[in-house]
């Protein structure tokens, strides 16, 4: 950099730097020169660290985020982990089950149908599932409020309709916060429940 150059640098910072009208318009001499540069050169360094502070701020923020997006909605992976579960507690009590996981907002997020578990039971699963995550309670808590008489009478067929027996459980995350829901099918409603119970238990 020429002296003239960094003169002309160091003008625009000169009250911030400390530097007087004096020392700029005084002869260029080379020690002039030098120490504009030196000061200069550490004006810059400052600015690039605050730059790259500010950067890494912001990308802190955007993984924490993303982080807290992810923490509010099932996974992929713990849909899968919830299915696995379910599916090894179905085998235990020799059952053939459809299983379902539905996200937070009750769409479809994984699903099985373990081998010779009834056709029929596949939309049953996903509707349990779905049930549970649009009412945040078990299927069969819902059963039983809307009996003849209880408060939630008829509300099976809302939603295109609900399924209101066991089988139907919320996700919860660590937080204690609704992630979705696992729906079981394929045998009597205490067995639908208990490997629902395993699925939900696993996450």
């Amino acid at each position: 950099m020429t002296t003239r150059r960094a003169l002309t640098f160091a003008t625009a910072t000169a009250f911030g730097l400390g530097l007087t009208a004096a020392s700029l318009l005084a002869p260029p001499t080379v020690a002039v020169a030098e120490d504009v540069v030196g000061v200069a050169t550490d004006a810059v360094d400052t600015a690039t660290k605050a730059i790259e502070t500010s950067i890494e701020a912001d990308a802190g923020a955007d993984v924490l985020a993303a982080s807290q997006a992810i923490e509010s909605d099932v996974t992929l992976d713990q849909a899968h982990v919830a299915i696995t579960a379910a599916a090894i507690r179905a085998a235990e009590i020799d059952t053939k089950m459809d299983i379902a996981v539905v996200d937070a907002g009750g769409n479809l997020k994984a699903f099985i149908r373990m081998d010779g578990a009834w056709l029929g039971s596949i939309d049953i699963a996903i509707t349990k599932a779905k049930t549970a995550r649009l009412f945040d309670m078990n299927t069969g808590d819902i059963g039983g409020l809307s009996q003849p008489g209880g408060p939630l009478y008829g509300i099976e067929h809302s939603n295109n309709g609900l399924i209101t027996f066991p089988g139907g459980i919320p996700l919860k995350n660590a937080a204690g916060d609704v992630i979705g829901a696992i729906g079981v099918s394929g045998s009597s409603v205490e067995n639908d429940h208990d490997v629902a119970s395993a699925g939900a238990d696993a996450i």
